[in-house]
């Protein structure tokens, strides 16, 4: 079986942590059915002293809620110089990187097992790497991918790539009347990249 039909049975949400009481956040997997956590965070710390990763690995195992830290693999700032345009990181070098595809491998191993939510800090999906290079990847190798919302709704990684279009004011244009949906998307997420991804001080 290739990894691609793995990925297709494969199915992982999202969410950020954003300034949620560590009870309220508890409540959102729960409320979802989510049995494990792994975290997308370069630096896996919060201003929020609760979502450090030594309490927050505490509280979620004290919940029954598995943790793994996949910061390095799937995180978004990059140690990695090939990644890198002009001081930016690129997402589409950062998908090809060989430990993202690690990252995604140990992804494909656990959602056989577990219930996964990918957790960043953002609130927004669409401000927060989770959704705008891991999700983005993730939907396009065949996976079903939803986000948890604050307000503890679950959108639909589709609705996600519409609501981006709209917010990044991308039609079709003039000069290409065969433009499809798919290229207005992937315009919006070259748009959105470029203003999220991490620039090194």
């Amino acid at each position: 079986m290739t990894n691609l039909q793995f990925a297709i049975r494969s199915h992982v949400l999202t969410i950020g942590h954003s300034r949620h009481s560590m009870e309220r956040f508890l409540e959102l997997l729960q409320a979802h059915q989510v049995t494990a956590i792994a975290d997308v965070r370069s630096t896996p710390h919060s201003r929020t002293d609760h979502f450090c990763q030594a309490p927050l690995r505490i509280a979620l195992e004290q919940a029954g809620v598995r943790y793994a830290y996949l910061g390095q693999e799937l995180g978004a700032r990059r140690d990695e110089p090939e990644c890198y345009v002009d001081g930016q990181a690129v997402y589409d070098r950062v998908a090809r990187l060989p430990a993202f595809a690690a990252g995604v491998e140990r992804l494909r191993r656990g959602a056989q097992r577990f219930r996964i939510a990918l957790m960043c800090a953002e609130k927004e999906p669409l401000d927060c790497h989770r959704s705008v290079l891991i999700a983005r990847y993730l939907a396009l190798a065949g996976w079903r991918v939803e986000h948890i919302l604050a307000d503890g709704s679950l959108e639909p990684h589709a609705e996600t790539d519409r609501r981006l279009v709209g917010m990044m004011g991308i039609e079709r244009s003039l000069f290409e009347p065969q433009q499809g949906w798919d290229d207005l998307v992937a315009q919006a997420y070259s748009a959105r990249a470029c203003e999220l991804a991490y620039r090194p001080v």
